[in-house]
């Protein structure tokens, strides 16, 4: 595991998602997003909805919903930031 952290491919990677954007750098932004999401929703449904509907399932359904809004942003706002990084 530390021999991977060290590799140059790996370190060249994690340095690109910083400032340059690339479709691999917008692929790796948009897996983020959307995990990140999926945890976001899963705790909101389970504030709003666990005494309802039982925590497990309102986890459930709410990581299932949240990155329906997410993900179509997140691609509209990266495709602007490529529009605009070109111009």
């Amino acid at each position: 595991m530390f021999d991977m952290i060290h590799s140059p491919a790996i370190r060249d990677f994690l340095t690109s998602l910083n400032g340059e954007l690339t479709l691999t750098t917008e692929f790796a932004w948009l897996v983020i997003a959307t995990i990140l999401s999926m945890i976001g929703g899963a705790i909101g449904a389970m504030i709003l909805a666990g005494k309802d509907l039982g925590y497990k399932f309102a986890a459930t359904i709410g990581s299932l919903f949240a990155p329906a809004g997410v993900i179509p942003a997140i691609i509209l706002g990266l495709l602007m930031l490529n529009f605009l990084a070109n111009y």
